[in-house]
């Protein structure tokens, strides 16, 4: 039996219709389709190593192997494309500063992580789905959609700014393909505005100087560097606090594929856990950094409509083909910031719609004082990076954010229970 039904002749469904998970357009098709999701994981696949010591060519050819394997574990249900994660760039950085630990003492901590997660969904498979929802409820969930998006607001403002003509030129090829595109031009409308803004500065002649001259000297063919992870307890104590973080927003993306596909994917939890942490083991396991399912893959799928996770599993072949050949690698890096912060911001601005979009569905009251302090408060500490330092552990604002909405609104949520409990004695 196929993995995937083709859709209609293959070529192009009805304007307006989406393509489910098991379903795919033509195989050249999809293949275009998947480079769009490629394009856009691909700058902070490769900035988040560069920023954390650890080799790029391997942590691209993990999110690749760890996205086919999120896609196995889940059953082709949960189409996602898994990178490298900006929540583990401060932690890390603080490890490696205040204990002196090396790039095998971080990975080392990218293992825990990832198996303390996959214990974590292991746990959810085995006590049921109902006890994450209340432990996790959609004001939190659609909280934690909004705070990822809003998190990374800075990164993609920043990226703009280095190249604003190129990004402005991607802005508007994207945003006029969105609006008044039709068929493939709609649904191909990032990959088509990337690749507008990348020619343009090509031809303006301000590509990098310096990624230039790096993608003259990078070799056709080249293996990927493997390092041994070690298990250092100093370093223990600056990723645990991730844990919670990786797994929150693996349920929020979830629950977000399921709020713009319609279907039903609280079953399917418990296998993301599993699926995530086991990629965050491996990369890590290899010298990898830590992954998680990208907020802009998920922009990718909410713009184009096509949920195939056929798509996903050609940007992830593609990844890991693009991990053997640095010459592929300094091309894709040729690509201006500006142009992957355009592309970013369109999508992250899908992602944070998609997260209000699980708040209207569940009809979050926002007039709860619980509520609307917790998430208020988290959301703009988050979207202006807040980093706070908790003894030697520093904590970006995307990390305790996601800490503080897991954690203290059940807290919150308890006490006013208890306190209107007494009041009515």
């Amino acid at each position: 039996m196929a993995l995937w039904a083709v859709r209609g002749n293959g070529r192009q469904p009805p304007d307006g219709e989406d393509v489910a998970t098991d379903e795919r357009l033509s195989w050249p098709l999809t293949v275009g389709l998947g480079f769009q999701h490629l394009l856009a994981m691909f700058g902070a696949t490769v900035l988040v190593p560069r920023m954390t010591g650890l080799p790029v060519s391997t942590t691209l050819l993990t999110s690749g192997a760890g996205t086919l394997l999120f896609l196995l574990l889940t059953r082709n249900r949960v189409p996602a494309y898994l990178g490298a994660s900006l929540a583990f760039v401060v932690p890390l950085g603080a490890a490696a500063e205040r204990s002196g630990a090396g790039p095998g003492a971080l990975i080392g901590g990218i293992v825990v992580v990832g198996l303390l997660v996959t214990a974590l969904g292991v746990a959810v498979k085995a006590l049921g789905v109902r006890l994450l929802e209340t432990a996790v409820p959609p004001v939190v969930t659609g909280g934690i959609i909004v705070l990822v998006g809003l998190g990374l607001a800075t990164y993609s403002a920043t990226s703009f700014e280095r190249t604003p003509v190129p990004a402005a030129v991607t802005a508007v090829v994207t945003l006029l393909l969105t609006v008044l595109g039709r068929g493939l031009l709609s649904r191909g409308c990032v990959l088509l505005g990337m690749l507008a803004g990348w020619l343009y500065a090509a031809g303006a002649g301000t590509l990098s100087a310096a990624r230039l001259a790096e993608l003259r000297n990078a070799a056709w063919v080249g293996l990927p560097e493997l390092i041994t992870p070690q298990l250092h307890l100093s370093v223990t104590p600056f990723v645990i606090p991730l844990v919670i973080v990786v797994a929150a927003h693996q349920v929020g993306m979830v629950k977000a594929v399921a709020s713009t596909t319609g279907r039903n994917l609280d079953g399917s939890v418990g296998d993301a856990l599993i699926g995530g942490g086991l990629a965050t083991t491996f990369s890590g396991s290899v010298g990898g950094s830590g992954l998680i399912g990208y907020a802009e893959s998920m922009g990718v799928l909410a713009a184009s409509r096509v949920y195939s996770t056929a798509a996903c599993m050609v940007a992830a072949l593609t990844a890991m083909c693009i991990a053997f050949s640095p010459k592929v690698t300094a091309l894709l890096g040729t690509v201006p910031t500006g142009v992957v912060g355009a592309a970013s911001m369109i999508l992250l601005g899908m992602v944070v719609l998609i997260g209000v979009r699980i708040w209207l569905n569940a009809g979050v009251d926002f007039t709860d004082p619980v509520n609307l302090g917790v998430v208020g408060t988290t959301l703009i500490a988050g979207a202006g990076d807040l980093t706070l330092t908790v003894g030697d552990v520093r904590l970006s604002g995307l990390v305790w954010g996601s800490l503080v909405i897991v954690l203290v609104h059940p807290m919150l949520r308890a006490l006013v229970d208890v306190s209107r409990g007494s009041s009515r004695q």
